[in-house]
């Protein structure tokens, strides 16, 4: 640490007894004034939140209030336990806490769970808090650990965890800043190495983190993936938001200086957030619940996902016609208009296995009902497709209307009471989402209505399901296999996609009669005094954070708590009523995800836009959401929002070829279509040769679900996973592995010829030649030229990869 020369230091020097005033190196530096848009005051930051002011750094970024390094508990006792020990601390007397009330005595229980797994869990003993209604395993036997825990028999606490074989230490929480408070938990730790990978749902700009001074809030919400977002501070000046998405995962994976690797998860599902620091390091802060943190030794960077999934349940295992090409669009007129983009696909004998519906297909957005008027031959068509080997998936979301005079869905919500309630239990938690009155007319009709004005007048009230409640599970079971079995109003599906499971709201809160709009009382859940860095309140396009709701066994909870759980909840129960219906295993996509939606559903990247830095990211995020144990997930090909323009889709054709879930939608209203047939006979042509390459590898593609299935394993993975002691593959997230064997580098750049393309130090195979990548390229970037038509495939040195003989679907290809 650097020392001040200060008249205190000299009269030290002088032989006085004085202490020495050290500063805290920059990027040491934990903030004290973590709220948005908080302005640091000086006297405020010594006298009432007893931290430290050095307003003495250029870098804006760096805080000028932050914790002293002596900030937090003291260790009254550490006992040994059968699997690890005990700590009881006590809240250091005397220090101020910004935000809510200090725990006075916390408890810390250390468990060495297996040799490669280590919990540590913060806790009040005398209160209990809310937890995780998760089930995680317990402690096994640990008789050789790959780790070391050293916490003080006395004094400040700290935790530090050491890899026993190499002595790094990967987790170190003596930065300062410790605090468990009722509705503020906040812990900092040191990083072995400032490569970090993981934390969600976000667009990040790169796979590996950037650590100078990022935030990012994580509380699920219905927000398309962008770039920051202003927000305005009390003093009037504008500071950036990232935007938090539609899941939430409090997972990372961190690599050290030898290759080795670890993975840690917060086990807490209440809002929070973690910022990323240049020592490197990082910062946790959640407002409710416990501190229950697992950390996974590796130590390769597949093990590290492997011992993960092992912990939150290993990936479902995806039909096999689920691999194939899958068509969908927001915006299809009729049945007439989906028949004609499946007609097109064939005319150019382009694969495709799938076909869904959208909200289209509901009349007025209805869950569970059938448009007479424009869709009533789609359950006939569809059967047409099933019988000719295709598969269906329809849309459907959780938010139920209320003002409808004769509709199951509500009336048999009601009776079963499936709803979740208000603040005082009175009766539901309203919203506003897509569902439309009755005998009104359509807002697509008003081209000159505002968004506002449509939700305003011609959005129906709607309840939303509790998926935590048993009776909720039995409902929602009832409705989708009896819309399956119903003939003339239902249809025959073979898999679910369901959307708009943060759970969304069009309104801020919970409907108010007296504003025809939304509304949440001012109290400590709507409005903390710690809010995390998410996009505006934590109500905004949701409801309100005091709603209740149940779990199967009986406890009560608050939304606060929970609603980061919902599409969590939602994805279980929607899976076991497909596979009822439909008598196979079927398949369910979900929008919202947390730390064990993998176990039974797939996840897109959500409303992403028809730009080409998209491509980039859907990589990311792909790779992202393999660590996340969600092996099935890929983005919108072509793009959600926008126009797209023909070389970025023709482009994202290429690459979407890849994903593990591999889908074409886009919006509604855009003027031109997007299907592969859309674009004329070349498009159609190139489109179809890349699916084909895609269909001659699923044998190889279903065998890598078969492993994630079984050992947990990633089937899209970064190249780090498999060449963990190369540095230079740490960072490239501009190609993808299938499996160990086959690597995959795209076009992403607008107009370019040629791909540079990282080839790690082992033997090479291009895939369509069989020629071998030259010695001299290896372990080293290679310029390979790319056409149109050209995405480059390399097949790994010692390996075999089966393949069969493609055909436009799957159903053909089954034996």
């Amino acid at each position: 640490m650097m020392v001040l020369l200060t008249s205190s230091l000299l009269l030290l020097l002088l032989g006085h007894a004085l202490p020495v005033m050290l500063q805290t190196p920059d990027n040491d530096r934990i903030n004290c004034y973590p709220e948005k848009g908080a302005v640091p005051v000086e006297a405020a930051c010594v006298s009432q939140r007893g931290c430290t002011w050095a307003n003495d750094t250029a870098n804006p970024r760096v805080p000028i209030c932050h914790y002293p390094a002596d900030y937090g508990y003291e260790v009254v006792s550490k006992t040994r336990t059968v699997h690890g020990y005990r700590v009881r601390m006590e809240w250091k007397t005397g220090q101020s806490c910004a935000f809510s009330t200090p725990v006075q005595t916390v408890t810390l229980d250390v468990e060495h769970q297996t040799n490669s797994r280590l919990r540590f869990k913060f806790y009040d003993q005398g209160n209990p808090r809310y937890e995780v209604p998760m089930d995680m395993p317990g402690p096994e036997t640990a008789a050789s650990p790959e780790y070391e825990v050293g916490i003080p028999e006395s004094g400040l606490f700290y935790i530090n965890v050491t890899r026993r074989d190499t002595g790094t230490l990967i987790w170190d929480s003596s930065l300062g800043g410790f605090t468990f408070a009722d509705q503020f938990l906040q812990i900092s730790t040191r990083l072995p190495s400032p490569y970090v990978y993981g934390f969600g749902e976000h667009e990040h700009a790169t796979f590996h983190h950037d650590l100078n001074w990022r935030t990012w809030g994580m509380l699920t919400r219905d927000e398309s993936p962008g770039p920051p977002v202003q927000e305005t501070a009390a003093d009037g000046t504008t500071y950036d938001v990232e935007r938090n998405n539609y899941g939430v995962h409090p997972f990372y994976m961190a690599m050290e200086e030898d290759g080795n690797a670890h993975g840690v998860l917060l086990l807490n599902s209440n809002p929070q957030d973690v910022t990323l620091q240049p020592k490197p390091a990082l910062t946790y802060r959640t407002i409710g619940g416990v501190l229950d943190f697992y950390m996974f030794l590796g130590p390769s960077p597949e093990e590290v996902v492997q011992q993960y999934t092992q912990a939150i349940g290993r990936p479902f295992m995806p039909p096999y016609w689920s691999l194939g090409f899958q068509l969908c669009r927001y915006g299809y007129k009729n049945t007439q208009h989906i028949q004609n983009v499946v007609e097109g696909m064939r005319n150019y004998n382009i694969p495709q296995d799938v076909q869904y519906a959208d909200i289209d297909y509901m009349e007025r957005q209805l869950d569970f009902t059938l448009d007479h008027t424009n869709f009533p031959d789609l359950p006939e068509y569809f059967r047409q497709l099933q019988g000719e080997g295709m598969k269906t998936i329809i849309i459907l979301d959780p938010a139920i209307s209320k003002n409808e005079t004769d509709y199951p869905a509500w009336d048999k919500g009601v009776q079963m009471d499936v709803w979740i309630k208000n603040e005082d239990q009175s009766g539901p938690a309203y919203g506003k989402v897509w569902p439309e009155y009755a005998d009104e007319f359509l807002p697509g009709k008003m081209p000159n209505a505002s968004w506002d004005f449509q939700v305003e007048n011609y959005r129906s009230l709607v309840g939303f399901p509790d998926f935590l409640k048993t009776s909720t599970h039995d409902w929602w079971h009832e409705q989708i296999v009896n819309f399956h079995d119903n003939p003339t109003d239902g249809i025959r599906f073979d898999g679910i996609w369901i959307d708009m499971n943060e759970p969304a709201n069009f309104i801020p809160g919970n409907y108010d009669p007296a504003t025809n709009s939304g509304k949440c009382e001012n109290n400590r859940w709507n409005n903390p005094d710690y809010t995390p860095w998410v996009m505006g309140d934590l109500y905004s396009k949701t409801i309100c954070m005091d709603a209740h709701q149940e779990g199967t066994d009986g406890t009560t909870y608050r939304h606060y708590d929970v609603h980061n759980l919902y599409g969590w909840s939602q994805t279980p129960t929607t899976l076991r009523s497909a596979r009822v219906a439909t008598g196979k295993r079927s398949i369910v996509v979900t929008r919202s995800t947390f730390p064990g939606s993998g176990k039974t559903g797939g996840h897109w990247l959500g409303d992403n836009t028809s730009k080409w830095d998209h491509l980039h990211k859907s990589i990311i995020g792909m790779l992202e959401f393999s660590l996340f144990g969600i092996p099935y997930i890929g983005a919108d090909i072509c793009g959600f929002w926008g126009e797209p323009e023909r070389e970025m889709c023709w482009r994202w054709m290429q690459l979407g070829a890849f994903y593990p879930y591999s889908r074409n939608h886009n919006q509604k209203d855009v003027i031109a279509e997007q299907d592969p047939s859309a674009w004329g006979p070349e498009f159609a042509e190139a489109s179809r040769a890349v699916l084909l390459t895609r269909y001659r590898l699923l044998p190889y593609l279903y065998t890598l679900f078969y492993q994630a299935h079984t050992q947990g394993s990633t089937v899209v993975r970064p190249l780090l996973h498999e060449f963990r002691t190369d540095k230079n593959a740490w960072t490239v997230d501009r190609q993808f592995l299938w499996g160990p064997a086959l690597l995959i580098s795209p076009v992403l750049e607008q107009g370019a010829t040629s791909v540079t393309a990282y080839m790690p130090d082992v033997r090479w195979f291009d895939y369509y030649t069989g020629g071998e990548v030259s010695a001299s390229s290896r372990g080293s970037n290679m310029t390979i030229p790319c056409d149109m038509d050209c995405i480059p495939l390399h097949v790994r040195g010692g390996y075999i990869i089966p393949t069969q003989e493609p055909a436009t679907n799957t159903q053909s290809r089954q034996d």
